[in-house]
C-alpha cells in the first residue's frame, strides 16, 4: 500500500486551505466567536522566535510585583550580574497588537488564542500569579505545561499577557513559525515558496467539557470515522443507544453544514464538540488529512480499509477504564510539565544552582527534610 493510497497529494494549497483565516468565513456561524489579526509584525515574529520565556513591555493589565522582601534581594549577590544580562536582553512592546487584544477581550470576555494552524494545549500560570519575566537561562521542559491550572479555566486569557505567555510557553505552535515545517511533505519551488503569513487568532473562550469532543475522518468526501478526541474513560461514551444517536447527528451536521459548503477539498479531518445534550454540536476546527493529523483511535490503514469497503461513520471511543489508549491515570502532556515556581526560580541560574534551589523550596514546603 503506497502512501498515495493512505493521503491525498500535498501541496502548499492544499495545507493553506486548513489555516484559520481560509476556512472559519465559511463556517462561521457553526463555530466559535473568533476575531483574526494579520498581518503580524516581522518583530512579532521575532519575538515569537527568541529562546526566552516573557512578556513584552506594556502588555499586562497590572505591573508585576516582586515576590522577593528587600532582605532577600540585599542577600543574593547575582543581582547586578542578572540585572546587567537583562539589560543586554532585546526588549519587545506591540502597543497595537495590546490594544486589539484588549478590545477582544472587552468583547469576549476572556479569549483563547491560536496562530493558523495550531493551539496551545494549556495554560502555563494561573491569573493569581503575578507575572514577570521568566527567561530561562537554560532549556527547561515547559511547553504546554498545566500546572496550577484549575480545571474550570484552561487556557483563558484576560489580557496580552496572558495571549503572550500562553503562546510562548508553548510547543505546539512552534509548527506554525516556519514555511519548513509548515510546508513539511509538499513540493514547491524554494526559490518562489508559497506566499504564508502569520495570523494571530483570538477565540471567544467558555470552558469545554472535553469529553464531549470528537475527530471527525472524510476521505473523498465520505465520513469514514469518528473518534472520541480525549482518550480517558467516560461512561456515556460506551451506551449504546447513546452511540447511535451521536452517530446520526454528526453525520446530519456534515451533510448539512459542512459538506455542502467545503466546496475546495473532499479529504480532511474536523474537530467537533457536541452540546451537552450530545444532539448537535459545533466545529472546533478543520485538518488535513495528512500523517501530522492525530487518527486518535484509528489508524489511517484502518480508514482505508473503512474507504475501500464503503463503510460509513464508525464510531470508536474507549470502552473500558484497561483500554490500551486510556490515560485516566496519567495527564496528557505530563513529560512537558513543570511548575510555574520552577520556571522563575531557574532565571539566571544554572542546573546544579537551580536545582538546589528547587531542593531547599520543596523542604520548605514540606516541613520536613528533603533526601
Amino acid at each position: 500500500m503506497s502512501g498515495h493510497d493512505l493521503f491525498p497529494s500535498a501541496t502548499p494549497e492544499y495545507i493553506l486551505s486548513f489555516q484559520f483565516s481560509s476556512w472559519y468565513p465559511a463556517f462561521a456561524k457553526h463555530t466559535i466567536k473568533s476575531t483574526i489579526i494579520r498581518p503580524l509584525s516581522s518583530e512579532f515574529m521575532e519575538y515569537m522566535n527568541a529562546d526566552r520565556v516573557f512578556v513584552p513591555e506594556g502588555s499586562e493589565d497590572a505591573p508585576a510585583e516582586s515576590t522577593l522582601s528587600d532582605d532577600e534581594k540585599d542577600e543574593n549577590p547575582d543581582d547586578s550580574e542578572e540585572d546587567a544580562d537583562e539589560e543586554s536582553q532585546k526588549r519587545y512592546a506591540f502597543p497595537e497588537l495590546d490594544q486589539q487584544i484588549r478590545d477582544c477581550v472587552k468583547e469576549y470576555g476572556a479569549v483563547f488564542p491560536k496562530l493558523n494552524f495550531s493551539a496551545p494545549k494549556a495554560r502555563l500560570y494561573s491569573s493569581s500569579v503575578p507575572l514577570t519575566d521568566v527567561s530561562l537561562s537554560f532549556r527547561l521542559p515547559i511547553q504546554d505545561a498545566v500546572w496550577l491550572l484549575p480545571a474550570s479555566a484552561p487556557l483563558k486569557c484576560t489580557s496580552p499577557a496572558d495571549v503572550y505567555l500562553l503562546l510562548k510557553s508553548s510547543d505546539f505552535i512552534n509548527h506554525d513559525l516556519g514555511t519548513d515545517t509548515v510546508f513539511e511533505g509538499c513540493s514547491f519551488d524554494t526559490n518562489n515558496p508559497p506566499d504564508y503569513q502569520l495570523e494571530l487568532v483570538l477565540r471567544k473562550w467558555y470552558p469545554v467539557d472535553r469529553g464531549r469532543e470528537l475527530r471527525c475522518f472524510v476521505r473523498d468526501n465520505k465520513l469514514l470515522g469518528l473518534s472520541q478526541r480525549d482518550t480517558n474513560y467516560y461512561e456515556f461514551w460506551n451506551n449504546q443507544q447513546t452511540q447511535r444517536d451521536i452517530t446520526a447527528a454528526i453525520k446530519i451536521f456534515w451533510e448539512t453544514n459542512i459538506k455542502a459548503h467545503w466546496e475546495t477539498q473532499k479529504d480532511y479531518a474536523f474537530d467537533f464538540l457536541l452540546t451537552r445534550d450530545l444532539s448537535h454540536g459545533h466545529i472546533l476546527d478543520f485538518n488535513p488529512y495528512s500523517p501530522k493529523t492525530d487518527p486518535l483511535l484509528f489508524t489511517y490503514e484502518e480508514l482505508h480499509q473503512f474507504l475501500q469497503k464503503d463503510l460509513c461513520a464508525v464510531l470508536r471511543v474507549v470502552d473500558s477504564r484497561s483500554h490500551p489508549a486510556a490515560t485516566s491515570n496519567a495527564p496528557a502532556y505530563q513529560h512537558n510539565m513543570i511548575p510555574f515556581e520552577a520556571v522563575n526560580m531557574s532565571s539566571g541560574r544554572d542546573i546544579e544552582d537551580f536545582a538546589e534551589l528547587w531542593k531547599e523550596s520543596v523542604k520548605k514546603s514540606m516541613g520536613k527534610d528533603f533526601d
